[in-house]
C-alpha cells in the first residue's frame, strides 16, 4: 500500500517513535492546562490569578530558550531530552500528588506550573534540532508540518479530553494522567541507539556557547529572514488565540461547548493543512508558502471579525488553521536548514524566542485593544495589520541557493605554533588574532569588497567576536583582514563550524591572496604585567596543533 506524501516522514522509525510519543505528552499538556486554569477559578477566582497560570507556562521559554539551545548542542542531546522529561514529570507528580492530598493553593499550583513550563522550555529547542538528526532533508519541511498536524490534534482533543477528566475526577486526574503521559517520551528516547557525537575538542562553556549562538544568527542573513518573517505573521495572529474566548462569549452569544467547536474546527483546518503541503512542494518557494499561508490566516480572522453566526465562525477558524499550520512549519523549516549541527538547537532556540515572543507581546496587545475599541473592530484591525506586514516582508527570501565555483586554490596555511607556546595554548584565555593578507588590483577592487562582505559574515558565523578589513594607506592594492577569536580552543572549533558555503565563499577570495606575503597569522592576547606558567601539560600540544589537521 502506497503511503501518503503527507505521511512519509514516518518511514524513519525513530521519528515516528518520538513523534507519537510527543502527542500523547501534548495532549497531556493540554489536559494538564485545563485542569490548572478550573483549580486556579477554586482557588483563586480572579481574573489575575487565572491569568497568572498562562503566564506561568509561557515565560519560562522566553527565559529558557537560548540557554536551553546551548546546552542541547553543548551535552549528548538524547540524554538532556529525557533529564527535561523526568524532571517535568516530577513537578507533574508532585502537582497530582498536592491536589490529591488538598494542599495545593494557588501559590503552589503557579510555582508547579512555572517548574513544567520550564522542563518544556528546554525540550523544544532540544527537539527541533533532533528532527534534522533523525530524518533526511528531503522529508524535514514535511516532518515539521507533520509536528504541526499533532500539535494541533492534540490542541483540538486535548481541552475536551481534559474538560471531562476535570468532570468526573477533579483537576488531581488530569495531572496524574500528565505526568503519566511522559512516559511514552522516556520510553523512545531510551530506545534511540543514537550514535555517539564525539570531539577532541573540550566541551563548550555555557556562556561561551550562547555567545556563539547569538553571533551565528547574527551572521546569518537567513535565520534572521526566518525569525522576521515568524514575527510578521505571529504579532497579528495571535489576536484569534486571545480574544477567542470572548467572541464566542460576547459576539456569538454561544457558550464552551461552541468555543471547544471552534477551537476543533481551527485543528482541522490545520490537519487538512499539512496534509496538503506536499502538493506545494516544487510548485511554490518557502517565501511564497508563507505569504501564501498568511493570506489564508487573514482571510480567516476577517471571517471571524464580521461572524455574529457560528458558522462563518467556523469557516474563518478552518481558514486560520490552515494559513497557521503552513506558515509556521514552513518558516521552523527555513531556520532549521540554515543551522548547521553544531549550533541548531541554540539558533532554534533564538527563532522560538522570537515567535514566542510576538505571541506573547501581540496576546497582550491584542487583549488590551479588544477592551477599549472592541472584539470585531480589534479583529479586523488585526487581519488588516497581517496583510500588510506579509507584504512588507515578502523580499525576505526563505530558500538558500549555493552554486558550485570552479576549482580555485585554497588558502593558505598559517605556520604550527612554536613549540615553546604551543604547551600553553589550550589553558590560555588569552584573545586570538587572526590576519590574512591580500593583494587587489584598481580594476578588482569593488569585486573584491563585495565578496568581503561574505566573507565577515561567514567569520561571524565560525565564532568571530570582531572582524575588520583594512586597507595599506601606503600601498592601496595591500590589504588585511583581521579577526579576533575568543580564545584558542574557539580558534580550533572555527574550522568545524564553517559550512560548505562558507568554504566557497572563502575560496572566492583565494585568488586575491597575497603569495609575496608572510603566511597568515596568529597572535595571542598577553597582559604584560602577568606572568605565564609555561608548564607542559598531557596532550597540550596535540591540541595546539589541531588546527593543521582540521583546515
Amino acid at each position: 500500500m502506497r503511503t501518503l506524501p503527507a505521511l512519509l516522514p514516518l518511514r524513519h522509525a525513530v521519528f515516528r517513535s518520538l513523534w507519537l510519543a510527543n502527542i500523547v505528552t501534548a495532549l497531556g499538556t493540554w489536559m494538564q492546562n485545563t485542569g490548572a486554569g478550573w483549580l486556579m477559578t477554586s482557588l483563586s477566582p480572579n481574573a489575575l490569578s487565572v491569568s497568572l497560570v498562562q503566564a506561568a507556562t509561557i515565560t519560562p521559554v522566553l527565559l529558557l530558550a537560548l540557554p536551553a539551545g546551548a546546552l542541547a548542542d553543548t551535552v549528548d542531546r538524547r540524554l538532556f531530552m529525557i533529564g527535561t522529561q523526568v524532571s517535568t514529570m516530577c513537578a507533574a507528580v508532585i502537582l497530582a500528588g498536592l491536589t490529591y492530598a488538598g494542599l495545593i493553593n494557588a501559590t503552589g499550583l503557579i510555582a508547579l506550573t512555572f517548574a513544567i513550563g520550564m522542563g518544556s522550555a528546554m525540550y523544544q529547542p532540544a527537539w527541533g534540532a533532533t528532527v534534522p538528526e533523525v530524518v533526511p532533508r528531503q522529508d524535514l519541511v514535511q516532518a515539521i508540518a507533520l509536528n504541526g498536524i499533532g500539535f494541533n490534534l492534540a490542541r483540538a482533543l486535548g481541552p475536551a479530553l481534559g474538560g471531562v477528566l476535570v468532570l468526573f475526577g477533579g483537576p488531581a486526574l488530569a495531572f496524574t494522567l500528565y505526568s503519566v503521559s511522559f512516559l511514552a517520551g522516556i520510553g523512545a528516547l531510551l530506545a534511540w541507539r543514537r550514535a555517539p557525537q564525539r570531539s577532541t575538542l573540550p566541551r563548550e562553556h555555557l556562556l561561551s556557547a550562547m555567545g556563539a549562538g547569538m553571533r551565528f544568527v547574527r551572521h546569518t542573513p537567513a535565520m534572521q529572514a526566518a525569525m522576521l518573517r515568524a514575527i510578521a505573521f505571529f504579532l497579528p495572529s495571535a489576536a484569534p488565540w486571545a480574544l477567542l474566548p470572548l467572541v464566542v462569549r460576547e459576539q456569538l452569544g454561544l457558550g464552551a461547548g461552541s468555543f471547544g467547536l471552534l477551537l476543533g474546527l481551527m485543528g482541522v483546518g490545520g490537519v487538512a493543512s499539512g496534509m496538503l503541503m506536499p502538493l506545494l512542494r516544487g510548485r511554490a518557494d518557502r517565501g511564497t508558502t508563507v505569504f501564501g499561508s498568511s493570506l489564508f490566516s487573514c482571510a480567516g480572522m476577517a471571517c471571524i471579525a464580521s461572524s455574529h453566526h457560528w458558522a462563518p465562525a467556523g469557516l474563518g477558524m478552518l481558514l486560520f488553521g490552515v494559513g497557521w499550520v503552513a506558515a509556521a512549519s514552513t518558516a521552523q523549516a527555513a531556520a532549521q536548514l540554515v543551522a548547521p549541527p553544531w549550533v541548531r538547537a541554540r539558533a532554534l532556540g533564538i527563532y522560538q524566542l522570537s515567535f514566542n515572543g510576538a505571541l506573547a507581546v501581540g496576546s497582550m496587545l491584542w487583549g488590551w485593544l479588544g477592551t477599549v475599541l472592541g472584539l470585531q473592530l480589534s479583529m479586523a484591525i488585526a487581519a488588516a495589520i497581517l496583510a500588510v506586514l506579509a507584504v512588507a516582508v515578502r523580499g525576505y527570501g526563505l530558500d538558500q541557493t549555493s552554486a558550485n565555483p570552479a576549482s580555485v586554490p585554497a588558502p593558505p596555511m598559517p605556520e604550527a605554533p612554536a613549540p615553546e607556546i604551543a604547551s600553553m595554548l589550550p589553558r590560555s584565555r588569552g584573545r586570538i588574532l587572526e590576519t590574512m593578507r591580500y593583494r587587489v588590483a584598481p580594476a578588482d577592487r569593488d569585486v573584491f569588497l563585495e565578496a568581503m562582505q561574505h566573507v565577515q559574515h561567514a567569520r561571524g558565523r565560525a565564532g568571530a567576536l570582531d572582524w575588520r578589513l583594512y586597507e595599506d594607506v601606503a600601498h592601496p592594492e595591500g590589504w588585511l583582514e583581521a579577526w579576533t577569536m575568543q580564545n584558542w580552543t574557539d580558534h580550533l572549533r572555527e574550522a568545524h563550524r564553517l559550512s560548505d558555503s562558507d568554504h566557497q565563499m572563502l575560496a572566492r577570495v583565494s585568488a586575491f591572496h597575497d603569495t609575496a606575503a608572510p603566511l597568515p597569522c596568529r597572535y595571542i592576547a598577553v597582559e604584560p604585567g602577568i606572568r605565564v606558567n609555561n608548564r607542559p601539560e598531557r596532550n597540550a600540544a596535540r591540541l595546539a596543533t589541531q588546527d593543521d589537521s582540521a583546515r
